[in-house]
């Protein structure tokens, strides 16, 4: 699996205009499941994103996890992490099909919860719209093929 993670100040996610996911303090995370990718990715990335210190400590040095700072998770679908950008047209032939991207979706947000962090989403394989602050900025590329 493929996540996609910017520290926030504050995010929402929309769909036909109508906020269907909102968060503060804390993280947006962009996910995709690959093909070949099952549960046990996206346990280890979920706990993975839930413990990556990227927020400022007392020293304003990045130090403290999601879970110190005691901050929300908006886990929104982007199977746009699987592109194939060899020519000038993206493919999207490694990511996983839609019913199992929409399972370890799933998987994945509850993974997150079960660490007890407030979880929003957006809708799985809906046309969003994110709006976010990206605190930093702070952006970070995670991949279960190559932790």
């Amino acid at each position: 699996m493929r996540a996609l993670i910017q520290r926030t100040s504050g995010a929402t996610v929309a769909i036909d205009g109508r906020a269907v996911g909102e968060i503060g303090t804390g993280l947006v995370v962009f996910v995709c499941a690959m093909r070949g990718d099952g549960e046990a990715q996206s346990a280890w990335l979920a706990r993975k994103t839930v413990n990556l210190r990227i927020f400022r400590d007392e020293a304003g040095r990045m130090n403290r996890s999601l879970l110190d700072v005691a901050g929300s998770a908006l886990v929104v679908s982007q199977f746009t992490l699987a592109a194939e950008t060899k020519g000038n047209r993206p493919g999207f032939s490694t990511a996983a099909p839609p019913e199992e991207g929409e399972r370890l979706y799933e998987h994945f947000a509850a993974q997150i919860r079960s660490h007890g962090v407030a979880v929003a989403t957006g809708s799985f394989g809906a046309d969003m719209k994110v709006s976010l602050v990206n605190d930093g900025p702070v952006t970070i590329w995670l991949d279960t093929a190559a932790p």
